[in-house]
């Protein structure tokens, strides 16, 4: 019998759409790649196939998992199977110079951002960069690996060379310009089916890159998303969103051949935009959704039944 088969490291962030797919009635099957093998002499079995393997997957124990995903999704695709985010989005997964690359290159604008390897080089990164305020983070990343703020290259010389320093899985450190927001947000756009779904704004004064998963809102220590109960809400869904971006986006996820991805961009003092995140591993907040009445896996749930119908 035809399934959905979902590629993944991460039961906790794959339930919630597992319950959608029940409720929906739809057969489907996890394939949780945190190990396994792959016999290239055999065919796949009859289905679609949607990939949501995580950058972050070594910070659970599964630092191979993304390396094995990749080369099941390319055997998926040998085999003309239909993939929903494949080795195209597994590939902007691991790697933010790639994205960066790939959007300045479609006409969408980054911030300005040093890729470097070694601690000198990741200090004389910090000196070229030429930007008063500049973050560091991880290229293979997830979940804000990495994040921090600095305000000199004198403090980044400390951290740097303190048993504090985090050494990114790939040793890739990006040193990048600090855009500031005038109201200390950044906005969400999640695609599903390659089209605009929602956007949602995130409230950025707790950290700087906050995951929308209802686990990093329950004290995932990998996630800065504050201790402190606020009055407003970190993550809401905003109303009748329609900005210029969302076609540039939209075309961009089609030229890539991705299906299912949360674009991350920030506006600053001037309302210049900057785009800087492509999560082809999303995660949604139930929070913001119900407010909204809008529900991401939901809508996922449904596009990969449709896709299966197909077949």
């Amino acid at each position: 019998m035809s399934k959905i088969y979902i590629i993944h490291e991460n039961s906790e962030w794959t339930i919630h759409l597992t319950k959608r797919l029940e409720e929906l009635g739809l057969p489907y099957e996890e394939w949780h790649l945190d190990e396994g093998l792959l016999d290239l002499s055999e065919r796949p079995p009859e289905g679609v196939f949607y990939n949501r393997m995580s950058a972050s997957s070594h910070t659970r124990g599964h630092r191979f998992a993304p390396e094995l995903a990749d080369n099941v999704l390319s055997w998926l695709e040998r085999h003309d199977c239909k993939v929903f985010n494949g080795t195209s989005a597994i590939n902007f997964e691991l790697s933010k110079v790639k994205q960066y690359n790939a959007l300045e290159k479609a006409g969408i604008q980054t911030p300005k951002t040093i890729a470097a390897v070694g601690k000198e080089q990741i200090i004389r990164a910090a000196e070229k960069i030429g930007t008063g305020s500049f973050i560091t983070k991880h290229n293979r990343a997830g979940k804000g690996l990495g994040v921090q703020l600095f305000q000199s290259v004198e403090a980044l010389k400390y951290y740097v060379n303190s048993p504090a320093f985090d050494e990114p899985i790939d040793g890739i450190t990006l040193i990048q310009e600090y855009i500031k927001s005038p109201d200390q947000s950044n906005v969400r756009c999640e695609f599903i089916g390659g089209k605009f779904f929602y956007a949602v704004q995130v409230d950025t004064s707790g950290g700087f890159e906050l995951c929308p998963a209802d686990a990093c809102n329950i004290g995932d220590l990998f996630c800065p998303v504050g201790e402190e109960v606020e009055q407003k809400p970190k993550f809401q869904i905003i109303d009748g969103f329609d900005d210029a971006i969302i076609p540039k986006y939209e075309a961009f996820l089609q030229e890539h051949g991705i299906a299912v991805a949360g674009i991350e961009f920030i506006r600053d003092e001037t309302g210049t935009l900057y785009t800087y995140d492509i999560n082809t591993n999303t995660n949604y907040n139930s929070d913001a959704e119900k407010a909204a009445g809008k529900y991401g896996m939901l809508q996922l749930a449904a596009f990969l039944g449709a896709e299966l119908a197909k077949l």
